[in-house]
């Protein structure tokens, strides 16, 4: 019998192997998704992006990407290609409803030129981030299982196959996570399960979501913010 010790190192030296498998699979189909979205490096211009985060981003996220409040996410150190896409799908264009719909994004987007959304991705990207904590040791076993080995009982995969083992992402393809607030990481995950929201690409998040519990969702973005 494999003693309780010895059983966990086990389950996520397994997730670690699917996670390398579901990455190799999802690699491709994400980047064909997402690179309509990656910024034109040649023409932004990080001078003009940090005027804009200064003047119109900060009072929420702050000048340097590092948001204070944990209902505003932290954008330093994100991917400029996630965070231009982002930007994209609060943009209400041709009179459609924007694909991301919050009624402080959608306004705040509004005036905002292509060319200046490439340029406010490049400059958060630019910015080092200060990461958050774990704070519920009761959860952090539980969080970490997930995000490494995901639960394969119920066809839920590891977060670290797309995220990585350190939460940093791929860029152009998948978000940096760690670090990141886990009440925001929380709401969001809990908005792709409801269908609050869906800008994911092939509903890739939702899918993972609607195979979580209230409990795993809190667990698995508590542990996430203390990644690095």
């Amino acid at each position: 019998m494999i003693k309780r010790s010895m059983l966990l190192p086990l389950l996520l030296a397994a997730g670690v192997a699917q996670a390398a498998q579901q990455l190799a699979e999802a690699a491709p189909q994400a980047a064909a998704l997402t690179a309509a979205a990656l910024p034109a490096t040649e023409k932004v211009d990080v001078a003009k992006g940090q005027q804009i985060a200064t003047t119109v981003c900060a009072a929420c996220h702050a000048p340097d990407g590092n948001s204070q409040i944990p209902a505003n996410p932290k954008l330093a150190a994100q991917h400029p290609a996630y965070l231009y896409k982002q930007l994209k799908n609060f943009k209400a264009e041709g009179g459609k409803q924007p694909e991301r719909v919050s009624p402080v994004m959608n306004g705040m987007v509004a005036a905002l030129s292509d060319e200046d959304m490439k340029n406010v991705a490049a400059y958060y990207a630019s910015q080092a981030v200060k990461g958050d904590t774990a704070k519920n040791q009761e959860t952090i076993m539980l969080g970490q299982k997930l995000y490494r080995a995901g639960d394969a009982a119920k066809g839920l995969p590891a977060c670290a196959a797309c995220h990585g083992p350190a939460g940093s992402g791929i860029p152009a393809q998948f978000p940096r996570v760690g670090g990141q607030f886990a009440e925001y990481t929380e709401a969001q995950l809990k908005a792709f399960r409801d269908g609050t929201r869906a800008n994911d690409p092939n509903k890739m998040m939702r899918a993972v979501a609607l195979k979580m519990t209230d409990a795993e969702i809190k667990a698995v973005a508590d542990y996430m913010a203390g990644l690095r």
